[in-house]
């Protein structure tokens, strides 16, 4: 690959490796501000990031920069902040996404070549033990003499880990078996030399390092993440006749499949072909024809013939194909199985129950990124599932154990479906995330049922409880059945289908052992009883009687002409204009939904009202304003 010119005279600027000894030009500084201004500059192709990969500048200057020239502050910041620009994952670089295009496609990977060669160039116990005593001089530092700039050394430092343990492992290129030391694992190996996870363990479990949760349980998923929580915690323990038994029946399995496919492989490379075998005619089987087909093979078995051999599967669309498992879990050495080992135990006494509570409280008041409840996720399946098979001492992950959690998770398992509907694009992200929450929601079942077989009343007192709630919420009972009916193969893995058929049948089996003991409540719609009218007394019979009777009949006739001679005066004189007219009087309104004709026989009746309420004024009032209306 050709680099720039400019670039290449940047990188010879760096310095040149004497002997043993990194020698730094007397321009070092300025020329790694300007690799910092080139990545700034850089197009849509990434091509200043390819040839600064293709160069080896990684490997053959930044880290040597760090690892002799650590005593100088400004120099050590700016190089790790190019470290950080270059190691950071190759989705980033291309709008968090994979690129579909050809040649994007090509550099992506060219990308993804060059921070594994970075991943490389990382396993060295000397980088790792500057980084640890740079990290521990900063906290060692009081908040009040901690200045800005340590607080982002020390940030920049960890987001570093977190790129290095984030490159991909590539297993076709290692070709490592089980109890091997891959590339990951070498890591892992100088981390543990170095001092670094102690480091780890004391930023975890300090309370004046709270903002940094995250990062350290992003840190920790990583290191994790191509290993069993169950192996983990078998690890150092002898192995007992029936285990050894089971391993040697798997490996005597694994063998004769070898056996087989070698077999198959060898008839197909035969070079004779079945022509001389004969022609047999079946009987009572027709072909496409009226007559008896005709077959060239022999067959013991009639039943397997079949005119499906040749045909043409149909083919299906790459959006609908059943997903595929990616998921790479392996065994790794036994020192490396120890070492992890001893990592979660101390993380369970000593670091689990604060930053846990820490990273939820983060996530609730959205001070984190998108999508950072998926380590949260994690951790507690993984470390909740090593205490089940290690120690069994709930009160390790008491932080989790409780209804919130299964609340939380519940709400998050239905935001992801949801959003596996609305945005199809990314539904097999989506579905991933799904998976993920569906297993730390296994998990804290499987831990609620171990909970009820450990024999400490306390403890079988807590599952009580929470198997209280989480039975009698018809939302939690109904979710299994919910997402049984809604799987989608081209959305969600055979792995998570898996899972979920084992949490239904966990669920189901939790349910039964609690309605035997007794303790299951029926829940039923309550339907409202419509009560009978109470009977009236006597004197409020006599008084409705009244009313009802002097409704209907109403005044009389001479009653009537009392009224008119009453108000005829009065009323006469108001038409002569001798007397005033209210004049705030509105006989319709505008804004009522009642029809206009309506409106009017309205008004007749409230003039005949006014009239026999002695109010001749306010009569005449809404004649007049309702004649004007309607003219």
């Amino acid at each position: 690959m050709v680099m720039h010119v400019e670039l290449q005279a940047t990188c010879s600027a760096l310095g040149y490796l004497e002997g043993k000894r990194y020698i730094k030009e007397p321009d070092c500084l300025e020329t790694v501000k300007d690799l910092i201004r080139f990545l700034k500059r850089e197009d849509d192709t990434c091509d200043i990031r390819r040839q600064l990969g293709h160069a080896g500048i990684v490997q053959n200057d930044l880290l040597q920069l760090i690892k002799y020239y650590k005593d100088d502050a400004v120099l050590f910041d700016t190089v790790l902040r190019l470290l950080v620009n270059l190691t950071q994952p190759a989705y980033l670089c291309f709008n968090n996404q994979i690129p579909e295009d050809k040649t994007l496609r090509n550099y992506y990977l060219e990308i993804e070549s060059h921070l594994y060669n970075y991943k490389e160039a990382f396993v060295d116990e000397e980088l790792f033990a500057v980084l640890t005593e740079k990290i521990g001089d900063i906290l060692k530092l009081d908040w009040e003499h901690r200045q800005e700039e340590d607080k982002l050394t020390l940030e920049r430092m960890l987001i570093l880990l977190r790129n290095v343990l984030h490159i991909a492992p590539d297993p076709s290129m290692e070709k490592r078996t089980d109890d091997d030391a891959s590339l990951h694992d070498q890591v892992i190996w100088v981390f543990h030399v170095s001092g670094m996870e102690d480091m780890l363990l004391y930023i975890a479990s300090a309370d004046d390092e709270r903002q940094l949760c995250m990062h350290i349980l992003e840190i920790i998923s990583l290191m994790f993440r191509e290993q069993k929580p169950e192996v983990l915690a078998s690890a150092g323990v002898k192995k007992s006749k029936s285990e050894k038994e089971a391993e040697e029946r798997e490996l005597e399995m694994i063998r004769e499949q070898e056996r087989a496919k070698r077999r198959a492989e060898f008839l197909k490379q035969s070079s004779r072909h079945s022509r001389f075998g004969g022609t047999y005619v079946v009987k009572n089987l027709k072909s496409i024809s009226e007559r008896e087909m005709i077959y060239h093979k022999a067959k013991g078995d009639v039943e397997a013939i079949t005119l499906n051999d040749k045909k043409r599967r149909t083919k299906i669309a790459k959006n609908r194909q059943p997903i595929k498992n990616t998921e790479v879990c392996r065994r790794s050495t036994l020192s490396i199985r120890l070492c992890l080992k001893e990592f979660c135990v101390q993380f369970l006494e000593n670091c689990y129950n604060p930053i846990m509570f820490a990273v939820k409280d983060n996530l609730v008041r959205e001070k984190t990124q998108d999508h950072d409840e998926t380590y949260y996720l994690w951790s507690v399946r993984f470390f909740m599932e090593f205490c089940r098979f290690h120690s069994k001492r709930v009160e390790l992950v008491s932080e989790t154990m409780s209804t919130t959690t299964f609340h939380y998770i519940y709400t998050n398992l239905l935001n992801y479906y949801e959003m596996m509907i609305t945005e199809k694009k990314e539904a097999k992200v989506w579905g991933r995330r799904a998976h993920l929450a569906l297993k730390a929601y296994q998990e804290l079942m499987l831990t609620l049922d171990s909970m009820d077989r450990s024999g400490n009343p306390q403890v079988m007192e807590s599952s009580k409880v929470i198997k209280g709630n989480l039975f009698y919420m018809m939302e939690y009972r109904d979710i299994f059945v919910t997402l049984l009916r809604k799987f989608n193969e081209s959305q969600m893995s055979r792995a998570y289908l898996k899972d979920l058929i084992e949490s239904t049948h966990l669920f189901v089996k939790m349910l039964e052992a609690w309605s035997k003991k007794g303790t299951l409540v029926v829940q039923k719609k309550k339907t409202k009883r419509k009560k009978k009218p109470k009977e009236a007394t006597l004197s409020e019979r006599k008084s409705e009687k009244k009313s009802s009777s002097s409704v209907a009949t109403g005044p009389s006739e001479i009653e009537l002409e009392d009224m008119w001679d009453e108000i005829s005066s009065d009323l006469s004189a108001m038409i002569q204009g001798r007397e005033d007219i209210p004049t705030d009087i509105s006989p319709f309104d505008a804004a009522s939904e009642v029809d206009v004709d309506q409106q009017r026989v309205d008004a007749m009746i409230r003039i005949q009202d006014t009239l026999r309420d002695k109010k001749p004024g306010e009569a005449l009032a809404i004649f007049r304003a309702a004649r004007y209306a309607c003219d």
